[in-house]
């Protein structure tokens, strides 16, 4: 299938180029960026590290891709989510950070092409979220009670708080458990811990792919679930599983564990 990538030049897109260029499934027939990328021009393939495939690095426009993937940031994505929708081409978002606006832009977009948006595209990721969505209605009213706190590492270039993996994994636990309160960080004299919140934990250092613990704790007795990548072709590789399934879909709104069928 014809394919184009969205942030062609940044770290994600370069390894989506690579892989994609050896996998028998994808033609790669458009590489976008930023139109102020000074990559502009360069060879997709050349950039990413593989031989030449003569698709140079644009500002703007997907050729006649059949799909898209993106890994882009929140303003150029939904850019792409309204090329996508006029050109009626499917979509793999894989972008996070999005505001309010920008999220009811890409539900909206469901209405017109088939899309996947997750926060992360990670298989491992999404199989930990169906275990911890288990955990949280097995734990939920355990005497004693549980406290959820979740801890997130990833690399210092990073621009968001919590990531968005993080965000999605307190969202299941918090409707599992009933839980409706979020605390971020801590510090001075914060007092005793309330039983109805979810607290979240940011840490940025060196290159760090992306590392998720989430933690159960009960009196007694500690459950922690955690996924850790030691490089981005998980990301990359999921994407591209995302972009084979979504061209055979219906216009809507999809998620990994769709694709993964959770």
């Amino acid at each position: 299938m014809k394919l184009a990538i969205h942030g062609a030049a940044g770290r994600m897109g370069r390894r989506v180029t690579a892989l994609a260029a050896s996998d028998p499934r994808f033609e790669i027939v458009a590489a976008v960026d930023s139109p102020s990328s000074r990559d502009l021009g360069k060879d997709a393939g050349t950039l990413a590290g593989v031989d030449a495939l003569g698709v140079q690095i644009s500002g703007a426009g997907f050729a006649d891709a059949e799909v898209v993937v993106d890994f882009s940031l929140p303003e150029p994505a939904s850019a792409a989510v309204a090329a996508c929708v006029a050109d009626k081409t499917p979509l793999v978002l894989a972008t996070t950070g999005f505001d309010a606006e920008q999220r009811a832009a890409i539900e909206a977009a469901g209405a017109t092409v088939p899309l996947v948006w997750a926060p992360s595209m990670s298989p491992a990721v999404n199989m930990v979220m169906k275990l911890a969505e288990t955990a949280g209605k097995a734990l939920r009213g355990v005497p004693g009670g549980a406290d959820v706190e979740i801890i997130e590492r990833h690399h210092r270039f990073k621009e968001d708080a919590p990531s968005g993996t993080a965000l999605r994994f307190g969202e299941i636990v918090a409707n599992a458990m009933g839980l409706e309160n979020q605390t971020h960080g801590r510090h001075g004299k914060t007092g005793v811990r309330s039983d109805n919140e979810v607290g979240y934990h940011a840490v940025r250092t060196g290159d760090n792919p992306g590392e998720h613990t989430i933690v159960f704790g009960m009196l007694g007795e500690t459950i922690e679930l955690k996924v850790a990548a030691s490089g981005r072709d998980c990301y990359a590789l999921g994407a591209l599983q995302a972009a084979a399934w979504v061209v055979k879909q219906m216009p809507g709104v999809y998620g990994m564990a769709d694709v993964l069928g959770l």
